[in-house]
């Protein structure tokens, strides 16, 4: 099951067992059940503090438990966890053995703190790159808290339960049964839903931080190269976001990374924190900025944030990056989640054999299009202009696709659909006018970005698209405040310009305190 290189790797990782653990596999006679029982053995076969038993009484079969030896399991594992999930996997094994997770002294203490019954059901695919935050953080829980449970099933292998529960977009969580959420979400996120007094008990701390001489909103690529960039200065740092990383949390394959020959916007997400983290940066985490307040009679702009917190500082530095773009046609919200998605390497898979539709015909849409054209039974592409507007190597792998068909000159009126699912997209001929209906069950949207600046409006100069306007330096129309990176003005919107953006922002910040000199 397992090739030499994965067996080596993994060998090393379980001579950090401390204790026995146990896999209990709960087994039946398909070809998927002889394949995890095979997995199963692997595993056992590379050190003596693992064992296999055949015994459990799971439901979902085939799954198995993980377990330290003489306990009943509570992280479950419902389909092969291969592929982006094997690292969840192993996490889940090291865990179980009593090695230490690698979370804040705090946040462990809050998760063994709380009570009641906490059974989680996780639905992935493993190529979503999304998932697998949600099974380590779940199962983290489970072993540091008896009263949770986590499971994790591929959609992809229980495609009868993903149909009956109709979900249409990965990770989707159950709690006790019920929806708990949708995407991405990480360990805090989790204990925020469920710890309802943790939200104002962080607010009340953040709001008695001493001001900062740079404070950085956002924590992308730019965010993270300004508060390096800072914190080199030997100056007062923080970074204020609403999830460290920003957009590349959502990126699958980025190729034109200098001197990285491929990466996955994941790893380099983890890689900007623990670069960040090796410097006296102060990272305030899971806080969405409402409102900046300018320096008037003072030293200090204030940013206040949605949990009711205010933080203070001399200098500002806006990274807050952008979101992907919406069509903003009637019935898009209300299926969203029930057919209509963003994200084809996380939700495809839940489209197997089934009829999508792409919206846009750049690099992103016309990159989805293949990708799935290798999972469903067939693909529309809709470009609203008469072109496509992706690279021609792109373009020719795209028409050379038997199950693929492209639309050019459509504009995309409604999405319809029965009240559960998806079922229809409207769309009309620019050129004669006519209306169009295009039976489906799923659609993509794949049509660029919008920065995350609403909640300046009205606070500094924005560009008719919404960006922050910055001059050379990266300032903004505000003293003391700059921006930097997919937010702002500068062209090109691309991972290592914004670095370069936050790096030159971070500078000028610096170059605003020495010639304004002003004490806190």
């Amino acid at each position: 099951m397992l090739d030499a290189t994965i067996k080596t790797q993994l060998q090393a990782y379980l001579t950090r067992l401390v204790q026995p653990i146990e896999l209990v596999a709960s087994l039946d006679d398909s070809a998927k059940g002889a394949e995890m029982r095979a997995l199963l053995d692997d595993i056992a076969a590379l050190s003596d503090k693992v064992s296999v038993r055949s015994d459990g009484k799971a439901a979902r079969r085939p799954s198995f438990g993980v377990a330290a030896a003489g306990q009943t399991p509570r992280i479950h594992f419902a389909g092969i966890p291969m592929g982006h999930e094997f690292t969840s996997l192993v996490l889940a094994l090291l865990q179980s053995g009593g090695h230490p997770p690698k979370l804040d002294a705090d946040l462990i203490a809050q998760i063994k703190g709380l009570s009641g019954s906490f059974r989680f059901e996780t639905f992935i695919s493993l190529s979503c790159h999304n998932c697998p935050d949600v099974v380590q953080a779940l199962n983290t829980m489970a072993v540091l808290n008896p009263a949770f449970e986590a499971t994790m099933i591929d959609g992809g292998m229980f495609q009868k339960e993903v149909e009956e529960r109709q979900i249409m977009g990965v990770p989707a969580v159950y709690l006790n049964g019920e929806l708990f959420g949708q995407g991405r979400m990480s360990a805090e996120e989790i204990l925020a839903k469920l710890d309802t007094g943790a939200a104002a008990r962080d607010a009340a701390k953040i709001s008695e931080k001493d001001a900062f001489d740079v404070l950085v909103v956002g924590g992308g690529p730019a965010g993270a190269a300004a508060a390096i960039y800072a914190a080199r200065k030997g100056i007062r740092t923080g970074v204020v976001a609403e999830r460290f990383g920003g957009q590349v949390l959502d990126t699958l394959g980025i190729e034109n990374f200098i001197s990285v020959k491929e990466t996955e916007g994941p790893k380099l997400a983890m890689a900007l924190e623990q670069h960040v983290r090796e410097y006296p940066v102060d990272i305030i985490n899971l806080q969405r900025a409402e409102a900046l307040r300018p320096a008037a009679n003072g030293p200090l702009t204030e940013v206040r944030l949605a949990s009711g917190a205010s933080l203070r500082a001399k200098t500002v530095i806006l990274a807050t990056g952008a979101r992907w773009r919406e069509m903003n046609v009637p019935g898009e919200a209300e299926y969203r989640t029930k057919g209509v998605a963003y994200c084809p390497h996380c939700d495809g898979p839940l489209f197997k054999g089934k009829r999508v539709a792409v919206i846009g015909g750049g690099n992103s849409g016309v990159e989805a299009a293949i990708d799935l054209a290798g999972i469903v039974a067939h693909v529309t592409l809709i470009e609203f202009m008469d072109e496509l507007r992706a690279d021609a190597v792109l373009q020719n792998k795209l028409f050379s696709l038997p199950n693929v068909t492209v639309i050019k000159g459509a504009q995309t009126t409604e999405v319809t659909g029965d009240g559960q699912k998806v079922n229809a997209l409207l769309y009309k001929d620019r050129a004669s006018g006519e209306a169009h209906r295009l039976e489906l069950e799923g659609i993509f949207v794949q049509i660029g970005l919008l920065p995350n600046t609403d909640w300046l409006k009205g606070t500094l100069d924005l560009s008719r698209h919404g960006e922050i306007v910055i001059d050379a330096k990266g300032q903004t129309s505000l003293p003391g405040v700059f921006a930097a990176g997919d937010c702002t003005t500068v062209p090109y919107k691309q991972i290592i310009i914004a670095m370069g953006e936050g790096a030159k922002a971070s500078l000028s910040a610096f170059d605003h305190l020495i010639r304004s000199s002003a004490p806190v």
